[in-house]
C-alpha cells in the first residue's frame, strides 16, 4: 500500500472514529475500562523507569561538573530541565508506544481476524467508534497524569542519587530545581504528551483494525504500530519544540 493511499485511509479512519457517536453512558463505561487496562497497568513501569533514569541523569550531570568551579545546585537545575523537557514527555511516550501501542494493535487485530468486528457490525454497532474512541479518550486523559508522575519520580530519583553518592546536598539540589523555573516548560511537556497519546492510540488502532490474515499478520500489525507511532512521535517532537520553544 502506497504512502498516499495509507495516509488517505488513515484520515478517513479518524473521521469515522468521530462520526457516529455512541451513547454517553456506553462511552463513559468503555473509557473507564480502557483507563484501567492501558493506563493504570503502566503506572509501576513508568515509576520504575523514571526513578532510575532520573538518578542516572543527575549522576552524569555531576560527573561532568569536575573542577569545582561550577555551583552544585546546577545538578538539580540540569536534571529538572532534562526530565521535564525531554525525558518524561518524549522518552516515556516512546516506551508507552511500545507497551500500549502493541497492546492496542494486537487486541484489535485479533478481533479482526477472529471476525469479532464483523459480529459487532451485524449487531448494528459501529466498531470503529466502539473500539477506538474510548482508547483515544483514555490515553489523552491518563497519559498526562503518567507524565506528571514521571516528572516527580525522575526528579526524586535524581535527589536520592546525588545525596547518597555525596555529589550534592539535598538543599543544593532543591535550590537547583527552584532556580529560574519557567512554568511554561511544564505546559509544553503536557501539550506534547497529549498529542503523543493521540498518535499512539490512533495509529495503533488503525493498524490493528485493518489487519488481514491470521496470527502472523497480527504480530506484523503490532510491529508496524510501534514503529510508525515512534517515528511520528519523534518528528512531532521536533516540530513542537521548534514551534513552542523556539518561536
Amino acid at each position: 500500500m502506497g504512502l498516499i493511499t495509507s495516509l488517505g485511509r488513515f484520515v478517513l479512519f479518524i473521521a469515522a472514529v468521530f462520526s457516529k457517536p455512541e451513547k454517553r453512558s456506553v462511552m463513559y463505561r468503555l473509557t473507564l475500562k480502557e483507563i484501567s487496562e492501558l493506563g493504570l497497568k503502566s503506572v509501576l513501569f513508568v515509576i520504575f523507569v523514571s526513578l532510575f533514569v532520573g538518578a542516572v541523569v543527575s549522576l552524569q550531570t555531576a560527573a561532568n561538573m569536575e573542577g569545582g568551579w561550577m555551583p552544585r545546585y546546577l545538578i538539580g537545575y540540569a536534571t529538572r530541565d532534562a526530565i521535564i523537557l525531554e525525558f518524561s514527555p518524549t522518552i516515556i511516550s516512546l516506551l508507552l508506544a511500545g507497551k500500549i501501542g502493541s497492546n492496542i494493535a494486537s487486541s484489535i487485530g485479533t478481533m479482526r481476524v477472529t471476525e469479532q468486528i464483523d459480529a459487532l457490525e451485524v449487531m448494528g454497532v459501529n466498531p470503529i467508534t466502539y473500539l477506538v474512541r474510548p482508547k483515544i479518550f483514555a490515553l489523552m486523559f491518563f497519559n498526562p497524569l503518567l507524565i506528571c508522575m514521571s516528572m516527580f519520580v525522575g526528579v526524586l530519583g535524581g535527589l536520592l542519587a546525588v545525596v547518597f553518592s555525596g555529589e550534592s546536598t539535598a538543599a543544593q539540589y532543591v535550590a537547583g530545581i527552584q532556580y529560574d523555573f519557567i512554568p511554561f516548560k511544564t505546559l509544553y511537556a503536557l501539550i506534547k504528551t497529549t498529542l503523543f497519546a493521540f498518535i499512539i492510540a490512533t495509529i495503533s488502532s488503525f493498524h490493528g483494525y485493518y489487519t488481514e490474515g491470521g496470527a502472523l499478520e497480527v504480530g506484523k500489525s503490532s510491529t508496524k504500530a510501534v514503529v510508525y507511532s515512534s517515528v511520528i512521535i519523534i518528528v512531532c517532537n521536533y516540530l513542537l519544540t521548534q514551534l513552542l520553544l523556539r518561536s
